[in-house]
């Protein structure tokens, strides 16, 4: 496999925004504060079942995937999320509590090309090809957008 992906889908994860609609991250080679959704320490996780492998899908199958993603992760403390903007923002979930196999694994299930995990400010861009064998991480941080 593949250090990467298709450089263009992975310059649209590093470059993309990610959080709340009132808190757009980016992820950064700095630390910044970390999210308002994590405690010092505490894991989570960004997930979303929209567009799986990068391609767009409609609208009537990106919303019934987003609910069985919510559903698989029933009990689990949720905040919704948005990733991306333009034509390419997507709701999302974050969620917290989730170890990196949980997350992951979850991308695999909903065809996701990558998750974002992380532990506090601290943040991973999780490729979900290959499985467990084969999972390749970036590290960041999760940073204000550059003003």
């Amino acid at each position: 496999m593949p250090a990467h992906p298709d450089p263009q889908l992975r310059r649209a994860f590093l470059e993309t925004h990610y959080g709340t609609a009132h808190e757009r991250l980016h992820l950064g080679h700095s630390p910044g504060p970390p999210p308002s959704w994590s405690a010092p320490g505490q894991r989570w996780a960004i997930l979303t079942a929209w567009n799986p492998q990068g391609l767009q899908h409609d609208r009537a199958s990106n919303l019934g995937a987003q609910e069985r993603l919510r559903a698989a992760l029933f009990g689990w403390p949720q905040l919704g999320g948005v990733n991306g903007a333009g034509e390419w923002t997507e709701p999302s979930l974050i969620v917290t509590g989730l170890n990196l196999r949980q997350a992951t694994r979850l991308g695999q299930r909903f065809g996701q090309a990558a998750v974002l995990w992380g532990v506090g400010g601290r943040a991973a861009l999780v490729w979900c090809a290959g499985g467990d064998a084969g999972l390749r991480l970036e590290r960041y941080w999760l940073t204000a957008p550059p003003l």
